[in-house]
This record gives C-alpha cells, sequence and structure tokens, in this order.
C-alpha cells in the first residue's frame, strides 16, 4: 500500500501521488503559501485564481493552516454560471465569499457577475481585471470530462487570444455538477457559464492542480498518457513546467505504474 509520496513527471510537468486526501491538501496549501509568500516579497501583493468545487476541499482545509498575509493578496475565482444569482447554493460566488472571503478577509475579491445584464460586457470587463496585473498562482481541479474550468473537450482553444468567455456546458459537465450534489436534476443545472480560458489559466507563475477521488481516474489517465489535445483539455498540462499536478491514490488508480 502506498504510505509516502511518489513523485514522477508525465511531459514538462510535476506530478505527485498522495496518500490520502490531507496529505494532498496540505501540498496544494504549501505551493500556493510559497507562490503567494515569493510575490509579496517580489512586489509587495499577490494576484491568484481559485476554483470551487469539491476537488478544492482539501487545499481549503489545510489553507486555514497557514499562515498567509491576506490583506496584500487579491482573489479572483475561474468560472460561474450564466443566469446564476450570487445568492444561489451552487453558484462559485457564493463558494468562494463563504470558503474564502469571510474566513481570510483577503485584499479584494474579484466576482464574475453570472446574472449580468449584458454577458459579452462581464467577460470584457473580468478579463480586463485579470490582464491588469500578473497573476501569481491559479489553483484548480480536472472535470470528470477532462475539462480545466469549464473549458470542454473539443470546444476548448489552447492559443485562445481571449482570457474569459462564455461558453455551453456539455452533458457530461453538468451531469457532474448533479452528481457532486450542487443541482437536484440537471435539468435544473445551466446550460452556459462564463470561464477563464486555458491561457488565462496557465498565465500564472505557479500552477496547482489537485485531482483526488477515483471519479477522476479516467481523466488523470487521459491527461498524463494520451496525447496534447482538446479532446482532453487536460492534457496541455504535459507541457506546463510551471506545474504541479497532485493526485491521490484512488485518481491515480488507472496510471500504468500504479
Amino acid at each position: 500500500m502506498l504510505d509516502t509520496i511518489t513523485h514522477f513527471a508525465a511531459g514538462d510537468l510535476a506530478v505527485q501521488i498522495h496518500p490520502d486526501f490531507s496529505s494532498l491538501g496540505e501540498a496544494a496549501a504549501r505551493e500556493l503559501a510559497k507562490a503567494v509568500k515569493a510575490a509579496i516579497e517580489s512586489r509587495g501583493s499577490a494576484r491568484i485564481v481559485l476554483a470551487t468545487g469539491n476537488s478544492q476541499f482539501p487545499l481549503m482545509t489545510s489553507l486555514a493552516r497557514e499562515s498567509l498575509p491576506w490583506d496584500r493578496v487579491s482573489v479572483f475565482h475561474m468560472d460561474e454560471y450564466v443566469g446564476i444569482e450570487a445568492s444561489h447554493p451552487a453558484s462559485f460566488r457564493r463558494w468562494i465569499h463563504e470558503r474564502v472571503e469571510i474566513p481570510f478577509r483577503p485584499a479584494h475579491v474579484e466576482y464574475i457577475a453570472g446574472d449580468a445584464t449584458v454577458i459579452d460586457r462581464e467577460t470584457d470587463r473580468y478579463e480586463a481585471s485579470l490582464r491588469a496585473a500578473p497573476i501569481d498562482a491559479v489553483c484548480m481541479g480536472i472535470g470528470e470530462n477532462g475539462h480545466l474550468a469549464f473549458n470542454e473537450p473539443i470546444d476548448c482553444d489552447f492559443s485562445d487570444q481571449r482570457w474569459v468567455r462564455r461558453i455551453q456546458l456539455q452533458e457530461a459537465s453538468r451531469r457532474q455538477q448533479v452528481n457532486e450534489g450542487h443541482f437536484p436534476d440537471i435539468a435544473a443545472v445551466p446550460d452556459s457559464a462564463i470561464t477563464l480560458t486555458i491561457p488565462a489559466l496557465l498565465s500564472a507563475a505557479r500552477v496547482i492542480v489537485s485531482a483526488p477521488e477515483a471519479r477522476k481516474s479516467a481523466a488523470v489517465r487521459q491527461s498524463l498518457t494520451g496525447d496534447v489535445t482538446t479532446t482532453c483539455p487536460a492534457s496541455i498540462l504535459q507541457r506546463t513546467p510551471q506545474a504541479v499536478l497532485l493526485l491521490d491514490r484512488q485518481s491515480a488508480s488507472e496510471l500504468p505504474s500504479c
């Protein structure tokens, strides 16, 4: 049984297999803390992008034990459903507000307004905010269909000129949200979302990807052992030297050496 951390590389990507949720979360928190502290030492402040959802729970638990100067940190989130108000139980704005803004009190939180009257204007506004200064770290997961943020298979563009855009959600992504308990049924899940694009996510100085649980094992295998292709957006991580992928035993179970 794996009781230590295994390290290996998939192309340019550093990969770690952890024995459990707790170890994975601690590693993610350390990576984020290191990136934030380096940015603050360099220029006095840090800008980070945080994902929401179940894969980020281990990070959030461990992050509470890290001593960070949150009063110098600006936080962005990476996606939001179109038409969902901030108070909706499944809103990513609500997730960030309850799990990041309230407990950590960062200097600033920039929210995507999924219920904006004019979505194109909101994507332009958010993109301008992201591009205003360097992004020091991105923390994200991998979707069950291999998506990053809400960049869906086939529809994503590794060379997208936009950093923020509206996309159509595939059925697999919508069903994942139901299975994770965020919506009662697939009809309740919005069919579109605002998302940071692949170039925006990978513009960060440090990219920290947490992908625990057996339900992610097929996507992890395809991401690490298949070709780099938009069929599996997360496969682009193989060409991302500033990234680290954190797995647990279950999510790594379909890898050839596991």
